[in-house]
């Protein structure tokens, strides 16, 4: 029975323009982010490398910035920005329903809530790692495109940046499930969740940051989702770097995006915890609502 209703679950998605209509600008976010963030990243290599730059790497303390794959940087920053989108994408999944009234016939349809909210977690669990795979290639051909070969990831760097991409787009859209079954207002859920991720924890960031609490900004949602593939980008580029001054690795961090995280793995938890909230608090609301 489950199965029957994943596929019914599919056909939703699968039958309307949402999936492409997102998936659209997804692709272009991240691509236009990775040609921009290349491009700028691989000026700053070619400065780097220039006669100019030796005395400043001197005072630093820096070993050889020429051979720094600054293109990890461009790749972590892309793929965060353009997991908004899948976002997006799964705080629709029930909060479009109920605006629609279709979870009337999901629920009526389905042997208990539990079966109907179980099988529409796996169908966005997979669409998560489609636009999350949708956004790695494009991220990966826009830095490309725009990168010097030797700022460039090797594939073990590559294929770990893209895997925890991939695992940042499926909790992403999972967060964006249980706050829109959660609030169930369409416009509501959208823009909540662009003001917070956008424009309210990048203030509280900031504010952290400036009163030297860096290490909380971990703990916030975005905080750590961004931590999945800043702290694989940072780890990456301090591994291939040489010698670099512990005074500056914060700030490789923070242009990682990083900045406060912890390992990959452990911010991984921490927005699962996240997401586990929001999603366990909306599935609950799900369960006691009435239908009509």
């Amino acid at each position: 029975m489950l199965g029957n209703l994943i596929k019914a679950e599919f056909r939703k998605t699968t039958t309307t323009g949402l999936w492409w209509g997102l998936m659209i600008p997804t692709v272009l976010l991240a691509f236009g982010w990775a040609l921009g963030t290349g491009a700028i990243f691989t000026s700053v290599s070619e400065f780097m490398s220039s006669d100019e730059a030796e005395e400043l790497a001197l005072l630093l303390g820096v070993e050889d910035p020429t051979q720094w794959q600054m293109s990890l940087f461009g790749m972590a920053r892309s793929i965060n920005v353009a997991t908004i989108f899948p976002m997006i994408f799964g705080g629709l999944a029930i909060s479009n329903e109920i605006n629609r009234k279709t979870i009337t016939t999901t629920f009526l349809t389905a042997p208990t809530r539990v079966s109907a909210m179980a099988a529409k977690m796996i169908v966005y669990i997979v669409w998560g790692a489609i636009f999350g795979i949708a956004i790695v290639a494009s991220v990966s051909i826009g830095i490309a495109l725009t990168s010097d070969a030797g700022a460039l990831p090797d594939p073990a760097g590559w294929l770990a940046l893209a895997a925890v991409g991939v695992l940042a787009s499926i909790l992403m859209t999972m967060f964006g499930v249980g706050v829109g079954a959660l609030m169930t207002s369409v416009v509501g859920t959208t823009v909540v969740l662009l003001l917070y991720v956008l424009i309210v924890e990048n203030g509280i960031q900031l504010v952290l940051a400036s009163q030297g609490l860096p290490e909380i900004i971990g703990f916030l949602p975005n905080g750590a989702v961004n931590g999945l593939t800043g702290s694989v980008a940072s780890s990456l580029f301090l591994a291939n770097a040489g010698v670099v001054p512990d005074d500056l690795v914060d700030g490789l961090r923070a242009i990682a995006g990083a900045l406060g995280a912890f390992d990959w793995w452990l911010s991984g938890l921490i927005f699962l915890a996240w997401t586990a909230l929001f999603f366990l608090g909306g599935w609950a609301t799900t369960q006691r609502k009435d239908i009509t």
